[in-house]
């Protein structure tokens, strides 16, 4: 059930911060949710381009294939949100069991709250006082508020300590374990891990509940060396419980990994964890799936590995339109780098749809092969690949900076019919 702060997204004016909506319904005094009760044709309800779209169909999949994956390996589940950062697909992730939502930095999680997310996995060290007065003053106003972050360091620790003093609030961290040398964040070495542990027993206002990671950040990332992170991060979560490093008030061990290349590892690995003294909430993270992509992760998924476990659609689709034809081996169309995520590789064509007939064709021969600000360059085959006034679909990899490009978008049918509008905030 949509919270009343999701509910007032639909009560936002249609104007112009909003890309690619008809300038009719600005025009008109439409509301974003005024529109979608209209629920036009992306083609010719007045939607100009270029516009990106996510499929209602191939979003509804992904949200299931993920939801019935973690039940099926009794893994907890908290996508990464700033994959999307859109309220109402969080909205939709609960509804398929998530167990809570990921955040990245605490401008995230802030979102997070003021949409009414209570639980929250912030993978990542916090350090920074002001945030972390944030985070003690919602957990002290909301006892049913659940925060969990990374710890890394004793420093860290010492820092995170003094900010929290007198704030009223104990807030729960976990060691994060590097995935390597040249690797991202995270405690190096075992030894560094508990010694972060005991800088956390010795203060008042933090709680040892678990052991985190992120398993894609291993250098030169396979099946192999994926799993020996793993082991060792699981490892090392028996050994502390054991040796009573974490808090004796938990209810559950907080176990963590998962990004969206290799969950496949995670769920084999977690599914072999022995028994803990408290119950282990094997929490994964990945958060990419919700919308999936035409490149990298498509590559990348899990489901390429294990085919019998289901698979993802990807559910973008950014139309543009064909603005000029200088040479029968060249075309631009009206979006760039401002439209499109290009930082894991180049869109690709997909789709022409005639502009004179609606009719819809493969974009065969035609290649994006550089990006402008504002225009795509494409190399054809042939003079009669593409004409003036042509919508081409470009397919687009890396979803994480594909939603941050676009602060609403249109939710499509698969007969084109525009029925809801996706709201982002980065």
């Amino acid at each position: 059930m949509a919270s009343d702060a999701v509910r007032r997204l639909a009560d936002e004016p249609v104007d112009h911060r909003f890309k690619g909506l008809p300038p009719d319904a600005q025009t008109a005094g439409l509301t974003v949710g005024g529109l979608a009760t209209q629920a036009r044709g992306l083609y010719d309800g007045g939607f100009t381009t270029p516009v990106l779209t996510l499929d209602a169909d191939a979003l509804e999949h992904n949200l299931t294939a993920l939801g019935e994956y973690a039940r099926r390996h009794d893994l907890a589940f908290a996508p990464h949100g700033k994959t999307c950062m859109a309220p109402q697909l969080f909205e939709r992730q609960l509804e398929h069991g998530a167990w809570g939502i990921t955040a990245a930095v605490p401008h995230q999680a802030r979102v997070y709250r003021a949409f009414g997310i209570g639980r929250i996995f912030l993978a990542n060290e916090l350090v920074d006082p002001a945030a972390l007065h944030w985070v003690a003053d919602e957990l002290a106003a909301d006892p049913g508020f659940r925060f969990v972050c990374y710890v890394d360091s004793v420093r860290g620790v010492q820092l995170m300590d003094r900010a929290l003093q007198g704030r009223g609030a104990v807030v729960d961290v976990v060691v994060e374990l590097g995935a390597g040398e040249g690797a991202r964040t995270g405690a190096r070495t075992d030894e560094d891990c508990r010694a972060v542990a005991d800088a956390v027993a010795a203060t008042t206002t933090l709680r040892l509940t678990g052991i985190a990671g992120y398993e894609a950040e291993v250098p030169g990332a396979d099946p192999d060396s994926v799993h020996a992170y793993l082991r060792r991060l699981t490892g090392l979560a028996v050994e502390f419980d054991k040796a009573g490093r974490f808090a004796p008030d938990l209810e559950e061990i907080v176990v963590s990994a998962g990004g969206s290349a290799w969950f496949d590892a995670v769920a084999d690995v977690f599914a072999a964890i022995p028994p803990l003294s408290r119950p282990v909430l094997r929490l994964l993270r990945s958060g990419a799936y919700v919308s999936h992509d035409h490149g990298w992760y498509t590559r990348l998924t899990p489901f390429n590995r294990v085919p019998e476990e289901g698979g993802l659609r990807p559910a973008f689709r950014l139309w543009t339109q064909v603005v000029s034809r200088p040479s029968p081996t060249q075309a631009f169309v009206n979006a760039g780098k401002r439209d499109i995520a290009y930082d894991l590789g180049l869109p690709e064509a997909e789709l022409v749809r005639d502009a004179l007939t609606g009719e819809e064709r493969p974009a065969t021969g035609i290649r994006v092969v550089k990006l402008s600000d504002q225009h795509a360059w494409l190399e054809t085959g042939s003079a009669d690949d593409v004409q003036v006034g042509d919508w081409v679909a470009l397919g687009m990899s890396h979803p994480c900076t594909i939603f941050e490009k676009w602060p609403l978008i249109p939710l499509v049918q698969s007969d084109g019919t525009v029925t809801d509008f996706v709201r982002t905030f980065f």
